[in-house]
């Protein structure tokens, strides 16, 4: 069955790949981020390409309408769009963090709340909402990330259970370690102002772990994968780990606990 889809954050990585796969599946996808040039490629081959800044009311509304005007329904809502901030917390602006949570946060309950009316209309939907294996876990100088993705996790359990009774799920999908551009994006959000000041021992150790990462990123067709298989699912699980280190670190954390996993991450970060 041909179900219409809106995905956020497709102009690139993980985003982009699935859309591809989900267009080429026979479904009617709406793909969005703030760059449409990057898209161009979905166009091509059928994607509805729109732009969309996850932090602007205006944006979310007029694509909202536009695809309801055109569709009359919007079976999935896959909230990806995000990007991650590193630095200590003591020395990142409280500008950069805010910033980190309209985009991870307040962005996805500002869409959802848009699509929720047609949903319940409908009796039906399926929203998914990108957290990360950083919901679940933790590293140094992640704090406002792995902030907004444990915020996600929280947001995605209550809303699972308010919307349940108008035949709506509520799925979060925690990618692992994928090779994105993710990687990228904390590099260019990265507080490497940070390398002379009084956190610069583990800035320092944080960049060469960049440089050389302990953990090759898995394939991100593995999200794609998942992405089908939650779509096609009758019934969806209500969490999906993805991808290289997920499942291994934290079930280390839940097992061993948190000293434990704090002197595994210390040690990584000498």
């Amino acid at each position: 069955m041909t179900k219409v889809i809106l995905i956020t954050g497709a102009s690139s990585g993980m985003g982009k790949l699935s859309a591809q796969d989900l267009i080429n599946a026979g479904h009617k996808v709406y793909c969005v981020a703030r760059s449409v040039d990057k898209m161009q490629d979905l166009a091509l081959i059928g994607g509805q390409v729109m732009k969309m800044d996850v932090t602007n009311e205006e944006d979310i509304e007029n694509v909202v309408k536009e695809i309801i005007a055109k569709e009359g329904r919007i079976d999935v809502l896959w909230n990806n769009a995000g990007y991650g901030l590193y630095g200590p917390v003591e020395e990142l602006s409280m500008e950069k963090v805010k910033a980190q949570f309209e985009v991870n946060v307040y962005g996805v309950a500002a869409l959802t709340k848009k699509v929720l009316p047609y949903m319940r209309k409908q009796n039906k939907g399926l929203i998914i909402n990108t957290s990360s294996m950083g919901g679940k876990i933790y590293t140094p100088l992640g704090a406002w990330y792995h902030a907004s993705k444990h915020a996600i996790e929280g947001y995605s359990d209550c809303l699972r259970l308010e919307v349940a009774e108008f035949g709506i799920d509520v799925v979060v999908l925690e990618p692992g370690v994928i090779d994105t551009g993710f990687n990228q994006g904390v590099r260019d959000n990265f507080s490497f102002e940070s390398q002379t000041g009084p956190y610069k021992r583990l800035v320092n150790a944080y960049i060469k772990a960049m440089d050389n990462p302990p953990v090759k990123g898995s394939n991100p067709k593995v999200i794609s994968n998942a992405i089908l298989k939650i779509i096609n699912a009758k019934k969806p699980k209500t969490r999906y780990v993805v991808g290289r280190g997920g499942k291994l670190l934290i079930a280390l954390r839940r097992l061993f606990g948190d000293r434990f996993y704090d002197r595994m991450m210390n040690m990584q970060f000498k």
